[in-house]
């Protein structure tokens, strides 16, 4: 290391080659008193195992060269004037001998300089070898002052060593702080604990995305080596769960140093997992109950005539201004107060802003958004990272519920992304565009002897745009739960609207028991003839004064 007070007896090419050995950039535009702050700063940040050790001995062997020769060049003045004092005691009647005596005493003085130098000649003997003549007082006056420059001179190399002592006391102690600060930092690794849903790149390693950021990319990343991928078998889409160390010099991201979790289970459970692909789908066997409140009605009229259960695919068909989000939001609260054992994620796509904070705030659930302000592609991104998620969860076991909002704008963003296949449908729509948000939304599905994925999304219509009405009719059909909203009613503000002769689910019977599900035959028979606003105010008369569904349809019986 170099101290400041080193640097600055350097020439500027001596610190030029400094900063070439520390790799500083852009140091050959730099000035001298620049670049000494710009090697100070560097050495700073730099361990020192990484600082090159052979310039910092040159350096320290070119000051101790230095120091003799300082003081052998200063030490040359005191010789001259102990010349001069013998030539004043030799009388001067042989200029010849003059000259080659003083030759001799100038060879004597270069052999014994700098003990001489340290010691000068007492006054005493200056005083007794004063001569008379008026040449020899000027003589006598020039001795005097070179006295007196040579004992400042002299001073001057005890200040250095004193200063140089300072300053090897002040590297010590940095050296020590130093070696400290980085003790520090090689502590933290493997102390801090993240988790992550991770992506894999085309080269093989991957990052851990963090659900703050959407699952795009972001600072909070985490790298992930391929050697790790390959060792565990990770995928896209994995939850994984470790001990990170922090980004070393040269790198940006932090790094997984070992693997604690996948998905919540351990990695040796996680090698002999079978794929999404290969798992087998069945009907839903295991009711979801939606009934909170008493004065909650929408979930509790879901809960009769459209059950969801455990892989359902249920799609909410709605007009605007129908209130669908209010409805997804209520359907939420209400699995995540029931059901804590399902993984409950909600993905908003071509949203609102507003909506996306007021869902998020409101709803005990993962938010995942892409606003409308967002490009097509980030809406692609979003929505496969979350269906990658959902499936690796399924596959060890989770039971996972996603609500969409809303898969016909998922699909306006693919019909934007994906490469014009030269067949177009009707209202603009490519012929390949739907084939991903159909794979999407066909995930959904109960696995036998295995977890769920349940996917209930909304379909807009009657929007004004020949192209919502395409996707819907592609669509139509394709869920086992299909629930209606009525414009009609939200026009009357009878909320929830909710059409009930045209909603149900298919094979409901195994949701529901015998005797349940005669009642709600009976009650459907009932209200065959009336309209959807006269079934929804009937049942909201009906339905006040009980307590839940069973007390409901006791009463409707009795």
């Amino acid at each position: 290391m170099y101290t400041i007070e080193e640097l600055k007896l350097m020439l500027l090419s001596e610190l030029k080659e400094i900063a070439e050995a520390m790799s500083l950039k852009n140091y050959k535009k730099l000035g001298k008193q620049e670049l000494i702050y710009a090697i100070l700063d560097q050495q700073a940040r730099t361990p020192d195992e990484a600082l090159p050790k052979k310039a910092a001995v040159k350096k320290e062997e070119t000051t101790k060269e230095e120091a003799p020769k300082e003081k052998t060049e200063r030490a040359e003045r005191p010789k001259r004037r102990v010349q001069r004092e013998n030539v004043t005691e030799v009388k001067a009647e042989d200029s010849a001998k003059k000259d080659d005596s003083t030759d001799e005493k100038q060879a004597e003085a270069k052999e014994n300089k700098p003990r001489e130098a340290r010691a000068p000649r007492p006054r005493p003997e200056r005083k007794d070898a004063q001569p008379k003549s008026s040449e020899n007082e000027d003589s006598e006056q020039q001795e005097k002052g070179d006295q007196q420059e040579g004992e400042a001179r002299d001073s001057k190399p005890e200040r250095r060593n004193n200063d140089r002592r300072e300053n090897g006391d002040r590297r010590d102690n940095r050296k020590n702080n130093k070696q400290q600060y980085n003790q520090s930092i090689k502590d933290f690794d493997g102390l801090i604990e993240s988790e992550g849903v991770l992506e894999i790149m085309q080269d093989g390693y991957g990052f851990l995305r963090s659900s703050d950021y959407n699952y795009l990319a972001s600072p909070d990343d985490i790298y992930v080596s391929p050697s790790q991928i390959k060792l565990f078998g990770l995928k896209t889409g994995d939850t994984v769960k470790g001990q990170i160390r922090p980004p070393k010099e040269g790198e940006k991201y932090f790094a997984l140093l070992r693997v604690e979790s996948v998905n919540g289970k351990t990695t040796e459970e996680i090698r002999d997992r079978v794929p999404f692909e290969y798992l087998t789908p069945l009907f839903p066997e295991e009711k979801i109950n939606l009934s909170t409140k008493p004065s909650l009605t929408s979930t509790r009229i879901l809960d009769m005539f459209a059950p969801i259960g455990k892989g359902q695919r249920g799609m909410i068909v709605a007009q605007p201004k129908t209130g669908k989000t209010v409805l997804l939001k209520e359907i939420a609260n209400a699995i995540a107060e029931n059901h804590p054992e399902i993984y409950l994620i909600i993905l908003l796509i071509d949203e609102r802003p507003e909506e996306v904070t007021d869902m998020a705030r409101s709803v005990k659930a993962e938010v995942v958004s892409s606003t409308f302000d967002e490009q097509a592609d980030r809406h692609v991104k979003v929505s496969n990272i979350v269906l990658e998620k959902a499936k690796r969860m399924v596959e060890c076991g989770h039971d996972v519920v996603i609500l969409l909002d809303s898969i016909t704008r998922l699909a306006r963003a693919y019909n934007t992304v994906v490469p014009s296949s030269g067949k177009i449908l009707s209202g603009g729509v490519d012929a390949n565009a739907l084939h991903r948000p159909k794979r999407f939304f066909g995930a959904a599905r109960n696995v036998e002897n295995g977890g769920s994925l349940s996917i209930i999304a909304t379909a807009l219509i009657e929007t004004g745009s020949k192209m919502d009405e395409v996707i819907f009719e592609e669509f139509k059909g394709t869920g086992n739960m299909e629930l209606q909203l009525d414009r009609k009613l939200a026009n009357k503000r009878v909320y929830p609207a909710i059409d009930v002769p045209a909603s149900g689910t298919r094979r409901e019977d195994l949701l529901m028991s015998k005797e349940e599900l005669q009642r709600v035959w009976i009650l459907r028979k009932f209200m065959s003839d009336m309209n959807s606003i006269e079934a929804m105010e009937f049942l909201l008369d009906r339905m006040k004064g009980t307590k839940d569904n069973e007390e409901f349809l006791i009463s409707m019986n009795g």
